[in-house]
């Protein structure tokens, strides 16, 4: 279990829970953050829940190569997460629910309040799931960002272990 990939779900609502159902069933540590306590419970038991007041923490605190989806039940929480996650260099994929108006919002408020750049920016994924099934149910969307969110990690690993490997061509006397 140790080795498995880490996909921190920020939002534990309507969406956050179909989200945590589908990610339990593959072969990642999922992890539930929420502020409000009644908002985690029913979570399959092999998700990790984790109540703080100040989630944006919960990012800076995240192993090295976690996807994060970011769904709270609050815009600004939103906002302050994804920034968070963005300023990580090391992340597999940081998505966020929302519309092209929210997207939009968060790069003024993410460039000019946050001091982020076009480039920390464009890692971001938004809406989660995509927008070419026009279906708004919880568990359609849930289905949609858990793939997205498993190419990312599959990708994320590749390069990551591709970084690490020794080259080829050479040869062990022996």
């Amino acid at each position: 279990e140790a080795h498995l990939p880490y996909v921190y779900v920020f939002g534990g609502g309507h969406v956050g829970q179909a989200l945590a159902s589908t990610i339990a069933l593959l072969p990642v540590h999922c992890v539930v953050i929420e502020t409000r306590a009644e908002a985690l419970e029913g979570m399959p038991e092999t998700v990790e829940p984790r109540l703080t007041p100040i989630p944006e923490s919960e990012v800076r605190n995240a192993p090295a190569g976690t996807a994060f989806a970011i769904l709270t039940h609050d815009h600004a929480l939103d906002f302050l997460i994804v920034a968070e996650a963005l300023k990580r260099g090391d992340t597999a994929y940081v998505g966020m629910i929302g519309s092209k108006t929210k997207k939009a919002t968060f790069r003024n408020w993410f460039l000019k309040s946050a001091a982020g750049s076009e480039a920390e920016f464009a890692r971001l994924v938004s809406p989660i799931g995509g927008d070419t099934v026009k279906d708004k149910r919880p568990q359609v969307i849930a289905a949609l960002a858990a793939a997205e969110i498993m190419t990312a990690l599959v990708s994320h690993n590749a390069t990551s272990s591709a970084d690490h490997q020794i080259p080829h061509g050479r040869v062990m006397a022996g």
